[in-house]
């Protein structure tokens, strides 16, 4: 497995994603990407933490940033979620958890007292040249959307 580490580049990838499209991510070199794993669509936590992205929208558009979204969950499932929710961004299918694995978001978790695996809220932030810039794990979706922002401003010297 390869192990993803900040200033290395993140490989080249290719996921299935709403709209009937493919996202493949060296199509989005010279914008930064933000890209979020989630556990599930439609749940509570998932639900507040693609609101933040879709309610600041304007402000990552503003650091040349493209936020795209990660789970397991089907394209069935995400294009109800995207449509329902009314983000402007897409949400990728990772059924088989090739992604994942990739950015290494399946932990062991306690939901209601019983051990589960499944993915670990996480925002991996990609500069322009393809490198990881920053990693977040462990998310805390309350304050999550301001702290990717500030990251942003960083990297590019911009204040919004």
């Amino acid at each position: 497995m390869t192990t993803l580490s900040i200033g290395h580049p993140v490989p080249d990838f290719e996921a299935p994603s709403t709209g009937g499209k493919t996202f493949k991510l060296s199509d989005y070199r010279g914008n930064y990407v933000v890209l979020y794993f989630y556990p599930k669509d439609n749940t509570p936590g998932c639900t507040q933490e693609g609101q933040h992205f879709r309610d600041n929208i304007q402000k990552f558009n503003a650091f040349n940033g493209v936020v795209v979204g990660v789970s397991r969950d089907t394209l069935r499932a995400h294009e109800g979620f995207k449509c329902k929710q009314a983000f402007p961004f897409d949400l990728l299918s990772d059924q088989d958890e090739a992604l994942c694995r990739l950015f290494d978001v399946i932990k062991m978790k306690t939901l209601y007292g019983k051990e589960v695996r499944g993915i670990e809220r996480s925002t991996f932030l990609i500069d322009p040249q393809g490198l990881l810039a920053r990693e977040w794990r462990k998310v805390k979706v309350k304050t999550h959307i301001e702290e990717v922002l500030q990251a942003l401003m960083e990297l590019t010297g911009n204040q919004q």
